[in-house]
């Protein structure tokens, strides 16, 4: 990946000048959609904002999207290394670096750029906390204060008491503050008089009083100056009753507190109870929010790479199942629209009069030049010892271990089970898995009336009238010929969302089996197995399936009444179809067989009828 400047979250990527973070640019793969996949872009980050256009020579045209980052959301992918996401509410960008270096420059660039954008500072965080402090304490104080106002009947009559008893509490204390100010008024007016007369006394000693009555007695006292208090004390307040009605309201306001106590605690259980209620009501909103909201996230980004086939895929095995019946149904309908409006338009090249075909029991080894320009050309074939080429020695292995196991019975071999059977055609399966991959052996066996061996197998080879009947591919092409009977295909085939594209490149090959004796019926094979080739190398845009196949068909012909010639009503042609594919990637096992199951009595179906169709009318081809 190729960067105009390096970003890791030091000082070194802020501008000395305006202490703003650096621009970054350079390559990232970016998730497209789920047809084209990662596609590499060229990315800016600058100013807060990333950016990307479709190669770096393109800027001058303007971006092609862009995501202000100042609440964006990087989250590195927990298993894919190179990976991260950036998600700004409902839009995402699905991002992959070159290497986990990259990665880590990248998303520290991005926090960084964030970071001084406001939102993410650490002066913004303190405000908006404050903020938030300020507002739960406001409603932390309207609940509080409410609340506190919801009180129960017996409450309030408690608190009625409560209000009489501060009055009469009130009234009591101001009673014997009165009394406690007149007893320090005369304590006061005491200890003056006492020190006027002991004044008097140093200037007059024998000075008498006008009311006859004297300063001092015989023993010296002053107890006369002064008349005794009544028995109600100062201004006549009786001090032992009202501080036994002082005592005794006290006691009546602890006994009150302790029922109110008492009262409020219960109260608190029962709103303790409607709370725990009110929270548990709040957490199941809560949870169901969330799940809607995860769902809703979910179909919102249903296109991107996590909700398809993949190791780590966020989609269930049901989901995955259901999608994919889905698309297969959509399928059908197109093709079903194709053949009733008759889109495929059919070849009818007409036979040449000398052709191989226009004579019964024509041998098949004439020397004869092999072209295509016919869907239906005479077909060159040598024996085995002459068909030389680099893979000569694991086609004839292959050609002997299918002549001698695909040939066998399975109906009553208990590995082996009947999945389909409709008419002449049954459809076999044998469970097998490994390491988790679905590799099940299929074999079917099936019966065609009118058609040879030789027919079926030349139309099941000949690539140019693939197209013709195979609807599942999407496109092939020849990479090498290897002989007139021997070729190296590549092949794509159309995508199943949310399942990853497949493609094989396999040799295929077209034998005549020689018969042992004159009773052994005419028999053709056509073995496809994969190979590897420098020109076709796998990819990362389709996950590449290993195939094992082999069509082998025998022709039985019954005698035709007196002397008439051998029609197509004289033939019938039995077919063994075997098949060992190990498709790769991370397909649920379910699905992969229920694929199976549905695709392959589809297929001989229509390739079938394709071939009665394409030989109907035309010289018989043993």
């Amino acid at each position: 990946m190729s960067e105009k400047s390096s970003s890791s979250g030091s000082d070194e990527d802020v501008d000395p000048e305006s202490g703003q973070p650096v621009e970054l640019g350079g390559v990232l793969s970016k998730w497209t959609n789920y047809i084209h996949g990662w596609q590499d872009r060229w990315v800016v980050l600058k100013n807060n904002t990333l950016s990307y256009y479709k190669s770096e020579d393109e800027r001058e045209y303007g971006c092609r999207g862009s995501l202000c980052l100042s609440k964006a959301v990087i989250t590195p992918h927990e298993f894919d290394e190179c990976r991260f996401d950036i998600s700004v509410n409902d839009s995402v960008w699905y991002l992959r670096a070159e290497d986990p270096e990259h990665r880590l420059q990248w998303i520290e660039s991005i926090e960084l750029h964030k970071a001084e954008s406001g939102y993410g500072s650490e002066t913004s965080l303190r405000r908006h906390g404050s903020m938030l402090s300020l507002t739960s304490a406001a409603s932390a104080l309207s609940s509080t204060s409410t609340s506190s106002f919801k009180k129960g009947h017996r409450l309030r009559e408690k608190l009625a008491e409560m209000e009489t008893f501060r009055d009469i509490l009130c009234r009591q204390v101001d009673t014997l503050q009165k009394y406690f100010d007149s007893c320090a008024d005369a304590v006061s007016k005491d200890e003056f008089q006492r020190d006027r007369v002991e004044e008097d006394e140093d200037e007059f000693p024998s000075t008498t009083r006008s009311d006859g009555e004297h300063n001092h007695n015989n023993n010296g006292s002053k107890e006369k100056l002064f008349s005794p208090a009544n028995s109600k004390g100062i201004n006549g307040i009786d001090f032992k009753g009202e501080a036994i009605t002082f005592k005794a309201t006290t006691a009546g306001i602890l006994s009150t507190l302790s029922h109110c106590i008492e009262l409020m605690v219960k109260r608190e259980d029962s709103w303790q109870k409607r709370l725990d209620k009110e929270l548990e009501k709040r957490r199941r909103v809560e949870d169901a929010y969330k799940s809607a909201m995860n769902e809703l996230k979910k179909k919102s980004h249903y296109g991107g790479p996590d909700y398809e086939e993949g190791p780590n895929s966020l989609i269930n095995e049901d989901e995955f199942f259901d999608a994919v019946e889905a698309a297969l149904d959509r399928q059908d309908k197109i093709e079903e629209q194709c053949q009733s409006e008759k889109v495929r338009i059919p070849r009818l090249t007409p036979v040449p009069a000398g052709d191989a075909f226009s004579t019964i029991g024509t041998h098949r080894f004439a020397n004869k030049p092999h072209t295509y320009s016919s869907s239906q050309s005479s077909i060159e074939l040598v024996s085995a010892s002459d068909d030389i080429h680099r893979f000569s020695v694991q086609v004839e292995e292959m050609v002997q271990n299918h002549m001698t196991y695909s040939l066998q019975d399975v109906g009553g071999d208990a590995n082996w089970q009947l999945v389909i059977e409709e008419g002449e055609m049954k459809v076999y399966r044998r469970e097998v898995e490994e390491n988790g991959i679905v590799l099940d052996p299929l074999k079917a066996t099936h019966a065609v009336k009118g058609v040879t061996g030789h027919e079926l197998c030349h139309y099941f080879w000949d690539t140019n009238v693939r197209m013709d009947w195979e609807t599942t591919i999407e496109n092939f092409n020849v990479v090498e010929t290897l002989s007139d009977n021997a070729i190296i295909v590549y092949q794509t085939h159309k995508r199943v969302w949310p399942a990853s594209q497949r493609d094989v490149l396999y040799m295929s090959a077209i034998r005549k089996i020689l018969a042992m004796n004159e009773n052994d019926p005419d028999t053709w094979l056509v073995c496809n197995f994969s190979v590897d080739h420098d020109n076709a190398p796998p990819t990362n845009r389709c996950v590449r399936a290993k195939i094992n196949v082999a069509m082998i068909c025998q022709t039985l012909v019954s005698p035709p009444e007196g002397d008439k010639e051998i029609s197509r009503d004289n033939i019938l042609c039995k077919i063994t179809y075997v098949a060992n594919v190990n498709p790769g990637g991370w397909a649920p096992a379910s699905v992969l067989r229920a694929v199976a199951k549905r695709e392959y009595p589809k297929f001989l179906k229509r390739f079938t009828s394709y071939v009665q169709e394409k030989t109907a009318g035309k010289p018989i081809l043993f």
